[in-house]
């Protein structure tokens, strides 16, 4: 309780608090990024034998039958198979203090895991300063570390989990029963109309394209976002990432020459605009019907 105080009568210091802890759940993210695809398509591989009946005729690579989750093995470098200690796990000093290499063989270690882990921190004390020492914070951090999760690992395989937004769909429920963010009511009806707007405009793309416009996890995620922030942001979450990402895809398009047919994923966009909408949803849904000259 005496440490409780001390965060309520100083937002800095629980602020830098959350920030520290939270480069450490920046570090397991990068875990949790890496190896939960993998070990999704080992689980499809096994289903896929067993629907066969015939695992010796399976595709499995090398070192197939390792257990491999996500605390099993330790980290190691992927080329010369050095285990990383705990020196070297260190968030983001351990990067600065190896100059991005390995200690062992030299490789150059991706300067992508230091940066999630400084944007967990980022993100995390921005929620920690707007929401203060309160359960929305507790809960607003646990959807940040996700949606930071689901977006890179939608960027890098064009996948959303199951595993992740289901879950949190349900846990958007829950704390709708105490009005955390919204109230069950409209968290009931985010939840389902997050799902079947998505759902709609897929199936109307389809039948008159006959492609594939997004895949059923943007649907879960937007479905898990409507339970967590009410139906009433659904309309802006749509409207700003389907703007952030015709602007990134524009981009990507001029600057780098990206072909026009290779898919770019929506989740990292729904994400981005789910996050800013659990901060600051109210003043822009205010300054929207403030410009429209609705009362």
């Amino acid at each position: 309780m005496e440490l409780l105080s001390i965060f309520k009568e100083s937002p800095a210091f629980f602020t830098a608090v959350v920030g520290l802890f939270s480069l450490m759940i920046g570090s397991f993210l990068n875990v949790v990024i890496l190896r939960l695809p993998v070990m999704m398509e080992r689980q499809w591989r096994a289903q896929c034998a067993e629907y066969l009946e015939d695992a010796a005729k399976t595709t499995a690579g090398p070192g197939e039958a390792e257990r491999f989750n996500l605390a099993t093995p330790r980290s190691r470098c992927p080329r010369c198979g050095h285990a990383i200690t705990a020196l070297e796990n260190i968030p983001i000093l351990s990067y600065l203090m190896l100059r991005g290499r390995c200690s062992s063989c030299g490789t150059h270690i991706p300067m992508r895991y230091p940066l999630i882990e400084a944007a967990t921190a980022v993100f995390s004390m921005v929620v920690a300063w707007h929401f203060g020492v309160s359960w929305e914070t507790a809960g607003a951090l646990v959807l940040t570390w996700s949606l930071i999760t689901l977006s890179v690992i939608d960027f890098d395989h064009h996948l959303l989990p199951d595993n992740i937004t289901l879950p949190l769909l349900w846990l958007g429920l829950m704390l709708s029963l105490f009005n955390l963010f919204t109230s069950s009511h409209t968290a009931i009806i985010g939840a389902l109309a997050g799902y079947l707007s998505l759902w709609s405009v897929y199936w109307l793309f389809k039948l008159l394209t006959g492609k594939e416009g997004m895949g059923y996890g943007d649907f879960k995620l937007l479905a898990m976002l409507g339970a967590w922030l009410g139906w009433t942001y659904l309309l802006p979450i749509v409207l700003l990432s389907s703007l952030v990402g015709a602007v990134v895809g524009i981009t990507l398009v001029l600057l780098r020459g990206r072909d026009r047919n290779i898919p770019i994923p929506f989740g990292p966009y729904l994400a981005t605009a789910g996050w800013i909408t659990l901060l600051w949803g109210h003043d822009i849904m205010k300054a929207y019907w403030g410009w429209m000259g609705v009362g």
